[in-house]
């Protein structure tokens, strides 16, 4: 299988994490990296560097405003007095339809959903580079060229068009969907993260080109909480063309093969001939989120599952965290679609 990673997806390195009222080391560390790429080599996986394919592909998924403050929000917040070493918001609009302040704090609390996704100097470098690597993906399944791994690191799953989130910066799995829509195919995302794949279902709600699947964990009691609920199947022309399937926590693997099942209609049903997954590995019985408990058994029958499909898959990370199987789970999920 054919990977893509740059190496500045390194100079993400966020220090801070706040939950349940508690300042916490991040969780998305760039030891991630080793751990992940280490194991899609150790399944075959092998990669290059992908070229740049410039703004405009990213700029299809995310406002022009977002991507200015993206680019300049840690040099400004760097000038205030007394600012800390990560832009980390302290005030939220009540709408998105609320007046945009110009400072630097308005602009962050607008832009930045919780306080899970800090930027430092190396985040906007980073995040381009990840996105950049699962548009080279996109683009190497549309060329017929075989199936491909982007390890996207910072994830993106959880970022709206204009809105950072839960880890995420720029939303990964959409820019390489609308990719693989501009380019003729009828593209599918399915999200089999942990966590709903909010950002995601909120950039196309109102779509109908692109069907969005997401199975995860109830958010009536696990983040992103507000967003991820069974009765939300879009709106509009969207409306038919988002699927959430919850699951209770701590699901094993049978319940959630056949909950795939279901997803896997939808996509069939949707005409679907191009798959982007959402590879979040934290539906693990031994990540530390503890939401789900997918098996490395588990793992290997998702994996199975998306080869059975006979479309042309790309796997673009999510998330999945620092634990004694992530790079086993990774490893599972590609043995076994390369042997599915």
């Amino acid at each position: 299988m054919k990977g893509f990673f740059d190496e500045r997806q390194w100079n993400h390195d966020p220090k801070h994490f706040m939950a349940n009222g508690v300042a916490s080391p991040n969780p998305e560390q760039p030891r991630r990296i080793e751990v992940l790429k280490g194991a899609a080599e150790e399944a075959g996986c092998v990669f290059t560097t992908p070229p740049d394919a410039g703004l405009g592909p990213i700029a299809a998924i995310h406002t022009a405003e977002y991507l200015t403050f993206l680019r300049n929000i840690y040099t400004r917040w760097s000038r205030m007095d007394g600012a800390g070493a990560e832009v980390i918001p302290n005030i939220h609009p009540a709408n998105r339809t609320d007046s945009y302040p110009k400072s630097a704090v308005g602009q962050a609390g607008y832009h930045q959903a919780d306080t899970a996704c800090p930027i430092a100097e190396g985040t906007w470098e980073a995040a381009y580079w990840s996105a950049q690597s699962a548009i080279a993906g996109a683009d190497f399944v549309a060329a017929g060229d075989g199936p491909a791994y982007a390890l996207s690191r910072p994830p993106g799953h959880h970022a709206f068009a204009d809105l950072a989130g839960g880890f995420c910066f720029f939303n990964n799995s959409g820019i390489a969907a609308e990719r693989l829509r501009a380019q003729g195919f009828r593209p599918a995302i399915l999200d089999v993260d942990v966590h709903h794949g909010n950002g995601t279902q909120g950039i196309f709600y109102h779509r109908e080109d692109v069907l969005t699947v997401s199975i995860h964990a109830d958010p009536a009691r696990f983040y992103p909480f507000f967003w991820g609920h069974a009765h939300e199947r879009g709106e509009g022309a969207g409306l038919g063309y988002n699927l959430n399937l919850p699951l209770e926590r701590g699901t094993g693997d049978d319940d959630y093969m056949r909950t795939l099942d279901r997803a896997l209609a939808r996509v069939t049903d949707f005409g679907c001939d191009a798959l982007v997954v959402a590879l979040g590995l934290d539906a693990s019985i031994d990540d530390p989120f503890q939401g789900l408990a997918v098996t490395q058994e588990g793992f290997a029958r998702i994996g199975r599952a998306m080869k059975q499909t006979g479309l042309p898959v790309l796997f673009v990370q999510e998330g999945g965290y620092i634990s004694d199987t992530l790079g086993a789970n990774l490893r599972q999920v590609l043995d076994g679609f390369q042997s599915g």
